[in-house]
């Protein structure tokens, strides 16, 4: 794997039209760094309908812990037919002794998701761009689908850590072309728990699969046990507004937050409906919600 100095960063090109340049260093560190490509008060607009969906939802019906350390969610029904709906994730350590909320609500939640780019008129507006469609053109998409939505909270005090990881172990296609578009809506720092890279780490085998397996409970199955070079990881600090494109073989975690800070952050997984999406991956969409592209 080359040794590259630095992830590549760039302002944000007018109407999203990466440059030669920007294309060359994403197709060689796999993450690339796009500053000011969205406004700040799109940023703003979007935590303000985030909290107004969490205001209308009750931890106390449905406590579903969201842990890339502990997999809580394998057998989690409510996690597994998420796919097509908006539902909400609470931290590991969210509940204190007493059953209770250790924060108040909106401080205890590790992500939304799924499908709120397909559900909700806001969600929907920020994640269909001129300027993010042409920058999914430009990577080399032929027919891009907006498969998935996150909103992730990163809470203060209580953020729990993401361990290193490839996005296309969850979201596989034959051939892989998932790519996730990061949209920093607060600023990320390593202080509150900023993503990291290992840049060139796109060029490594696919280290694991996810999948649902004969009785509907996911598996996931160790294709590598070669160890990450994480003394080779880089941190993606990145200022409100930012978007961090990264390919879906690109390792990348990033550390707790156990700052006063939160880090509020908004993704989207594209894929290519060129490619075939098996019916075993764990992200399954009913027919009432088909597949979009930025139209």
């Amino acid at each position: 794997m080359k040794n590259i100095v630095r992830i590549p960063a760039y302002a944000a090109p007018a109407g999203g039209r990466l440059s030669d340049d920007m294309l060359a260093d994403y197709q060689d560190a796999g993450v690339l760094i796009l500053r000011n490509f969205v406004s700040v008060e799109a940023c703003a607009a979007l935590r303000q309908r985030a909290l107004e969906l969490v205001d209308a939802f009750d931890p106390e019906e449905v406590r579903s812990v969201f842990s890339t350390t502990e997999q809580t969610q394998l057998d989690d029904d409510y996690f597994i037919e998420s796919g097509d709906k908006i539902r909400f994730f609470l931290e590991n350590d969210a509940f204190g002794d007493d059953g209770k909320l250790r924060q108040e609500k909106k401080h205890s939640l590790n992500k939304m998701g799924h499908a709120m780019h397909d559900l909700d008129p806001v969600f929907d507006r920020f994640s269909r761009t001129p300027e993010l469609a042409e920058v999914v053109k430009r990577i080399g998409f032929v027919e891009p689908a907006i498969l998935q939505s996150m909103y992730i909270f990163k809470p203060p005090n209580i953020g729990g850590e993401v361990v290193c990881h490839q996005d296309s172990t969850y979201i596989y296609t034959e051939p892989e072309s998932c790519v996730g578009f990061w949209f920093a809506l607060e600023d990320a720092t390593l202080e509150n728990g900023c993503m990291q890279f290992i840049p060139g780490g796109h060029k490594l085998p696919l280290k694991k699969r996810n999948y649902r397996g004969a009785d509907g409970k996911l598996v996931t199955e160790t294709l590598d046990d070669t160890p990450w070079p994480e003394e080779k990881k880089q941190p993606a600090e990145a200022p409100a507004g930012t978007l961090v494109i990264f390919d879906g073989r690109a390792p990348h975690l990033s550390a707790s937050n156990r700052s006063s800070k939160s880090r509020h952050a908004y993704t989207l997984h594209v894929i290519d409906r060129k490619a075939r999406y098996p019916a075993e991956n764990w992200l399954q969409r009913g027919d009432h919600l088909p597949l979009r592209g930025f139209d």
